[in-house]
């Protein structure tokens, strides 16, 4: 026996070499040692060198793609969007889209007084504002009436709901304007048609052809099935309006039920190519299998007596051809309505939405055609209050922070971080709170006080509508303990603005080292830096100035609350005094409240001398 044959049953191997440099050497020492007569020259121009070179190589290579798999399993070091949407989907995370704006409209009318009782309206020229009216407001975007506004309506005491305006000219004599308000949400509706083949196919996914789905409206077959959205596959019944006809409908106007739903989908949205699929069920609808465990006959074992038998094999595929994950569509023609579009660019102020696109209105058979068209042709819409809850897209960052709070949630809200976890989650066709922030009630120890805050669609902030309020404490409610309450709140916005004093050297332009400055501090302050109850550390602000090149010293730094109107700008009511929330240089904002610097090219002062 050789010395290299001893050799080689004692081989050392390292598995701790990571790149290229430690996987050469570690190759040039075993080739070295146990092939010293076969190979000398390792050099790199020698053709030993080169199979080093291409080995180190392909491990390197290797243990790259290794790590980078490692790493994509981990929420906090996953970079691709693929892997993060799985991760998401897994740890119960939804991916939201846009979300589109709310606003109350006014909807105005004209019609005749009442020949016999003048101090009413004509009762058969009423007419009914349909749901589904469209309205465009002065930025373009599109508003839908998301209920029907009945101008005929009356409450118990058989008062008519609708506000009655007499007009002050005397050019519409005899007629009233008659008001009501109505709810109305942004982004276009469409109705898309998508015809299934006569293949069955389990789970079966559709893609709606419009990006920046917020709201699936209704899905029904050419069969007349209705299809209905659920959180998973697997929950076979759903709640369902209906307009209560009881004698406090005046209270309540409509009633839930609870309704089976064998036709069912739930909505996937993509992060990666921001589309929106709708996934289908995996049972057939002409079959009769209705048992949530299928036929075992099919899975059993072909023996019928025999003494021998041939092989066999048990296709798992029968397990989930069964109704309880709902029906998949097969030969039919799937008719999808859905609402699209959002985003900061929706909320509108006041007053702006104030013309009507398509109008749908429904009037008794009795009113004469001509009757009709001046009755339509009278009714004219305004917002009073700026339309709002309209965000952007959340970013990946902020849909991966939400993960490790959703899997130790668990469905329910327990802790702080369950509470603000579920606030974000919720579907963006309901409205997204910007800002969230909670705080225990001191006058009730089961009460948690949450406060929430919205943008405008400049990106500045604002009150949430309430609207958003009520979706999101409706939202909310199926997963608190029953022993929680939680009031909603808006956040105090408190404006504030900066003022300096700098003393710069003599090879500086004051002006340009003061724009600097302003800049900087501009930055500092982005709306997106800031969340609820966040402190303001005045050191922070102090090194901002210090470290800009120019700067010798800070001779004065304050800042100040701006409230009201000033000089055309519109500020935040909330008065708060600075001064008395400053200490030892932490400026703490109100209970629940938010800083805000609104006009950054106003209100940063700076003074070099």
């Amino acid at each position: 026996m050789t010395i290299n044959s001893k050799l080689k049953k004692d081989q050392l191997r390292s598995y701790l070499n990571k790149d290229f440099d430690s996987f050469r050497a570690d190759l040039l020492l075993y080739a070295k040692t146990f092939f010293p007569d076969q190979i000398q020259d390792f050099s790199e121009a020698s053709l030993g060198g080169l199979l080093l070179d291409m080995t180190a190589y392909v491990g390197d290579v290797m243990s790259y793609y290794l790590d980078h798999q490692f790493n994509e399993l981990n929420i906090e070091t996953a970079t691709e969007s693929g892997n993060i949407e799985k991760i998401l989907k897994s740890s119960g995370v939804p991916v939201m889209g846009v979300s589109p704006a709310s606003a109350n409209v006014d909807f105005y009318v004209r019609v005749d007084a009442d020949t016999t009782d003048t101090t009413l309206p004509v009762h058969n020229y009423l007419p009914k504002i349909d749901e589904g009216t469209t309205l465009i407001a002065s930025n373009g975007v599109t508003f839908t009436l998301t209920e029907t506004l009945d101008f005929s309506k009356k409450d118990d005491d058989g008062n008519y709901m609708f506000q009655q305006i007499t007009p002050s000219s005397s050019t519409f004599a005899n007629t009233f304007i008659l008001k009501m308000t109505g709810q109305c949400v942004s982004g276009k509706t469409r109705t898309e048609n998508i015809p299934i083949p006569n293949q069955f196919v389990p789970f079966r996914r559709v893609t709606i052809s419009n990006p920046g789905v917020t709201e699936i409206i209704s899905v029904r077959d050419s069969e007349g099935n209705e299809y209905y959205e659920v959180g998973s596959l697997v929950q076979n019944t759903v709640y369902k309006r209906v307009s209560n006809v009881s004698l406090d409908y005046d209270e309540v106007p409509e009633n839930l039920e609870v309704i089976p739903a064998p036709f069912r989908f739930v909505v996937e949205n993509s992060i990666v190519n921001n589309t929106t699929k709708l996934l289908f069920g995996s049972g057939q609808a002409d079959s009769l299998d209705d048992d949530i465990i299928p036929d075992p006959s099919e899975l059993s074992l072909p023996l019928y007596g025999k003494k021998t038998l041939s092989r066999f094999s048990i296709d798992p595929n029968n397990l989930i051809k069964t109704k309880s994950l709902g029906i998949s569509p097969i030969n039919t023609t799937i008719s999808i309505k859905y609402r699209y579009g959002g985003g900061l660019s929706h909320n509108a102020p006041p007053g702006s939405i104030n013309g009507i696109s398509t109008l749908l209105t429904t009037f008794n058979s009795a009113v004469p055609k001509s009757k009709i068209s001046s009755i339509r042709a009278s009714i004219d819409v305004i917002n009073p209050e700026s339309a709002r809850g309209g965000e952007n897209a959340p970013s990946l960052e902020d849909l991966k922070r939400l993960v490790v709070s959703a899997r130790n949630s668990q469905s329910r809200i327990v802790t702080k971080d369950d509470l603000l976890s579920h606030i974000y989650m919720m579907p963006s066709r309901f409205g997204r709170v910007f800002r969230a922030g909670v705080r225990s009630n001191p006058e009730n120890p089961l009460s948690t006080r949450l406060y929430i805050v919205s943008r405008t669609r400049k990106g500045l902030l604002s009150t949430s509508p309430d609207s958003l309020k009520d979706n999101l404490a409706l939202f909310l409610n199926q997963n608190r303990l029953i022993s929680d309450a939680i009031d909603i709140l808006d956040s105090p916005i408190v404006n504030i603005g900066v003022k300096y004093s700098i003393v710069t050297d003599a090879t500086s332009n004051k002006s340009t080292v003061v724009q600097i400055i302003n800049s900087k501090i501009k930055t500092y302050f982005n709306v997106l830096n800031f969340q609820i109850d966040q402190p303001i550390f005045l050191t922070e602000i102090q090194n901002i100035i210090i470290n800009t090149d120019g700067v010798i010293s800070l001779s004065e730094l304050e800042l100040i609350n701006l409230s009201g109107t000033s000089s055309g700008r519109v500020y935040s009511d909330v008065i708060y005094s600075i001064g008395s929330a400053t200490l030892k240089g932490i400026v703490s904002p109100p209970h629940g409240g938010i800083f805000e610097l609104k006009f950054p090219n106003d209100d940063i002062i700076g003074v070099g001398e």
